[in-house]
C-alpha cells in the first residue's frame, strides 16, 4: 500500500501508516525525495565514477582500474563516510522524522549504499538484514530511496508482508545464481510464494524492518537502470556488533 506524505516532514507519518508498518514490516512513502535532488545526486555519482582516477572510497577494487562495465554496475559502499553530498542525503528530514516516529526516539545512520542495478544484472536473494547487521536492542531500519521508477522488469524489491514477526531464519547458499548474486546468502524455510513486488516511482522511499524477508529480481530490461540509495539506521541507544558499522551518524 502506498500512501501520501503529510506536509510536516519532521512528523510525516499518520497513525494509520505507523500501524501499517507495524503490521506489514514495511511502508512506502510517496514523493519523499524531490526529483531535482535525485537528478543532482545521480549525476554527481556518475561524475565520481567516470573520473580518470577514481577516489579509493568510491572504487570497489582499490588500487585497480575499473572496467567500463564495473564503473557503473558495482555499488558504492558507505559513501556517507567520505562524501558530504551522500551524508546529507542520509539525513533527509523526512527520513529522520519517520524513523523517530517508527522507533519512538531519534535514529542515527550507520550504513549507506548506492546501487546501480544495470540492465541484465542479477538481484539479491531473499534475506533479512539482521542476519548481516546484528544490533541490540534490535532497532535496525532501512530507508530505500528509488532514484528512478522501479518495477518487476528492472528489478524492484519483493517482500513478504508480516514476515518480520517470525524472527530470524537460517540463511544458506543462494540457489538460483541466474537470478541472484552468488556472494550473498538466502533465507531458508521461507514461503517465497507469499512475496509481493514493491513498485515505486522515482522519489518514493520504502522503510522496512530488519527482519522483513525481502529480495530483488534480475533487471530484465535492455535499457533501464534501477538505481537506489539505501541507508540503514538504528535507534541512538542501540549497539552494532560489526566493527565497520560502529560509527553513529547524527541526523540533525
Amino acid at each position: 500500500m502506498q500512501t501520501p506524505v503529510k506536509e510536516n516532514r519532521m512528523s510525516p507519518l499518520t497513525e494509520a501508516q505507523i500501524s501499517q508498518y507495524e503490521r506489514d514490516g514495511y511502508l512506502v512513502v510517496k514523493d519523499g525525495c524531490s526529483h531535482d535532488l535525485i537528478d543532482a545526486y545521480n549525476s554527481y555519482i556518475y561524475t565520481i565514477r567516470s573520473a580518470d582516477k577514481i577516489e579509493d572510497w568510491a572504487n570497489p577494487h582499490i588500487g585497480k582500474i575499473l572496467s567500463e562495465k564495473d564503473r557503473f554496475s558495482l555499488r558504492l559502499f558507505n559513501p556517507h563516510l567520505h562524501d558530504g553530498f551522500s551524508l546529507q542525503l542520509m539525513k533527509l528530514p523526512i527520513v529522520r522524522g519517520a524513523l523517530a516516529q517508527l522507533l519512538g526516539d531519534e535514529a542515527v545512520g550507520v550504513q549507506s549504499m548506492y546501487f546501480y542495478k544495470s540492465p541484465g544484472s542479477p538481484g539479491q536473494a531473499a534475506h533479512q538484514d539482521y542476519y548481516y547487521i546484528h544490533n541490540e536492542p534490535n532497532t535496525l531500519t532501512a530507508a530505500w530511496i528509488a532514484m528512478e521508477d522501479v518495477d518487476e522488469e528492472n528489478g524492484c524489491l519483493w517482500v513478504i508482508p508480516g514476515s518480520h514477526k517470525d524472527g530470524l531464519l537460517p540463511h544458506g547458499k543462494v540457489k538460483d545464481t541466474s537470478e541472484h548474486e552468488s556472494w550473498t546468502d538466502e533465507t531458508e524455510g521461507a514461503d517465497l510464494s507469499k512475496q509481493i513486488p514493491v513498485v515505486m516511482k522515482k522519489g518514493d522511499i520504502v522503510f522496512f524492518h530488519n527482519l522483513l524477508i525481502h529480495s530483488s529480481g534480475k533487471n530484465r530490461t535492455s535499457n533501464r537502470w534501477r538505481r537506489s540509495y539505501v541507508c540503514h539506521y538504528i535507534r541512538h541507544d542501540s549497539i552494532i556488533e560489526r566493527a565497520d558499522l560502529k560509527k553513529k551518524i547524527s541526523l540533525d
